[in-house]
């Protein structure tokens, strides 16, 4: 018989594991963690735990694989300050737009001026001349048609990042796509199908207005949420690059972060909608782990060299006997050579259970917190 909860959670870090009824969905995506759905972020109360025991009050925390900003927000939620670098451009954009010190009153008037606008809009049936073959076979005709009026409406505007995220939002919303498959769909749905989501027949989404109404709407309240949360004297930067290469200011006190895993979520390609509507800048070749690279014992090598990388360099810009924090599944024990790699030396190795809820991937499983410093 499988162990119960209970049974797990003995044998683990107690303040680092959680259930489904100690932290609700709610929670774990509170304020502006809920901008946009990301693939692969950890929970914002962990990265909290990690800050309060590892890094000093008032210090400067990096992350190198900073994904959706999770580390970033909560430095500032803390009152530390905090540097995230990421490869992927719809990544910075989303982490620009929640660690940003916002204008309140500019940023309400600009939104709830497009969602007006959007409110308003009745497509006359034509789609602009030069719409890619992207938007034309993903999105029904009225629902691309909409989406495109909301990106026009971007430049007009001092907020045009956060209506960015909106309409990147919607878009992910209004594809043509089967609702339980809304991370990776291989193919257009255009026909009515079963849904195992919903455990009906469902139809394929014909237009973007609610999304794009909703979701702005939305995003004002968790920026103002957020606005009135963060400590007031911190800030945070974002740099969008390939970790391995940057020369950053520093001094850093602490590495926060958790790194993509080899050949498991491009993240490039789990937001194509937002690059192919705002023509963001690609650069998926230089990403650590992307599955096309596979997982032959050639890019597992890649793999480790590239983490450990970003690890050598990150390193050259911490204080002295900074912390190194890793939140890892290391299934394939690849962090090891990793860190001998990056010189660095395992202090600690603590135990979480995780609950995992998204979509049909519903399930736990364990992962590690390397806490490491310079050999």
């Amino acid at each position: 018989m499988a162990a119960t909860q209970e049974a797990l959670y003995g044998r683990l870090d107690l303040a680092l594991s959680w259930s489904e009824a100690d932290l609700p969905e709610r929670e774990r995506t509170k304020h502006v963690h809920r901008l946009h759905p990301y693939l692969g972020k950890f929970v914002p109360q962990l990265v909290e735990a990690l800050l309060d025991r590892y890094v000093v009050a008032g210090g400067h925390v990096v992350d190198p694989f900073a994904g959706s900003g999770t580390t970033l927000v909560q430095a500032l939620e803390s009152g530390r300050n905090a540097t995230g670098i990421d490869i992927a451009g719809f990544n910075c954009l989303l982490m620009r737009v929640k660690t940003r010190r916002h204008n309140l009153d500019a940023v309400r008037r600009d939104l709830l001026w497009a969602h007006d606008q959007a409110a308003a809009y009745e497509p006359d049936g034509r789609l602009p001349a030069g719409t890619s073959r992207y938007v034309r076979d993903w999105f029904a005709p009225r629902a691309a048609a909409e989406l495109l009026h909301f990106r026009s409406l971007v430049d007009q505007v001092a907020s045009a990042d956060a209506l960015r995220v909106v309409l990147a939002r919607a878009a992910r919303s209004a594809r043509r796509t089967t609702h339980f498959d809304l991370d990776f769909p291989r193919a257009p749905q255009l026909e009515p199908y079963w849904c195992h989501k919903h455990k009906r027949t469902c139809k394929p989404v014909e237009e973007a207005r609610r999304f794009l109404l909703r979701y702005t709407l939305d995003t004002l309240d968790r920026i103002e949420t957020f606005t009135a949360t963060r400590a007031s004297d911190a800030h945070a930067s974002v740099v969008h690059g390939d970790a391995r290469e940057l020369d950053l200011a520093g001094p850093f006190d602490a590495v926060v972060t958790s790194p993509p895993y080899p050949g498991l979520i491009d993240y490039h390609e789990q937001h194509r909608y937002a690059y192919e509507l705002l023509g963001l800048d690609v650069r998926h070749e230089a990403e650590l782990g992307r599955p096309a690279r596979g997982v032959s014992r050639a890019a597992i090598q890649e793999y480790v060299e590239g983490v450990a990388d970003v690890l050598t360099n990150m390193g050259r810009h911490l204080a002295d006997d900074a912390p190194v924090c890793i939140v890892v599944n290391d299934r394939r024990n690849l962090y090891p050579a990793i860190l001998d790699r990056a010189g660095l030396r395992l202090e600690d190795r603590l135990e979480r259970h995780v609950n995992r809820r998204t979509g049909r991937r519903a399930g736990e499983y364990f992962e590690s917190v390397l806490v490491c410093r310079a050999a």
